[in-house]
């Protein structure tokens, strides 16, 4: 099924890696860029993980981020490759989680840290800044909940009391 859906994968790297080339180029960092109401677009550097978890770690998070980021985008392709032609809500999922992990991976290993550059607010409070890898890493796992959720194969709940 992987070969079905590398493209997406392909694709999701391929504009994350863009769009962040663009916010290093066009962005002086820290400056916002106000584009909508509640929405900037401003350049960051995350050397830690989601909400800059581990970012003051001392460098030791880099390498730990980069086995961590391969071993999932590993699992996700072998995940990928076992599914069946019709999981196809998985395997959307799947992909975009993987090309998430792979435009954040590429970040980590030639910067050490990861290019973030949209920027949510409402009034005085600030989301975390973060970039298109995220978003795709988002959508995949919500679609992975929903696919859990409405898995044609799981069946009737039993009841034990009734012997069934």
């Amino acid at each position: 099924m992987l070969k079905r859906w590398w493209w997406l994968s392909a694709l999701v790297i391929a504009l994350d890696q863009a769009t962040k080339l663009l916010a290093e180029t066009l962005l002086e960092m820290h400056q916002p860029v106000p584009v909508l109401p509640s929405f900037n677009l401003t350049l960051t550097y995350n050397t830690g993980a989601a909400f800059s978890f581990l970012a003051d770690a001392g460098g030791w998070q880099r390498w730990f981020f980069l086995g961590l980021g391969m071993a999932v985008s590993i699992g996700l392709i072998a995940w990928l490759w076992r599914l069946k032609p019709a999981e196809k809500r998985l395997a959307l999922a799947l992909a975009l989680i993987l090309g998430g992990a792979v435009g954040n991976l590429i970040d980590r290993a030639w910067l050490g840290q990861v290019i973030d550059f949209i920027q949510l607010y409402y009034d005085r409070w600030y989301w975390p800044a973060f970039n298109l890898a995220d978003s795709a890493i988002t959508v995949g796992a919500g679609l992975l909940v929903v696919d859990s959720l409405l898995a044609k194969n799981a069946g009737p709940l039993k009841n034990p009391a009734d012997g069934s």
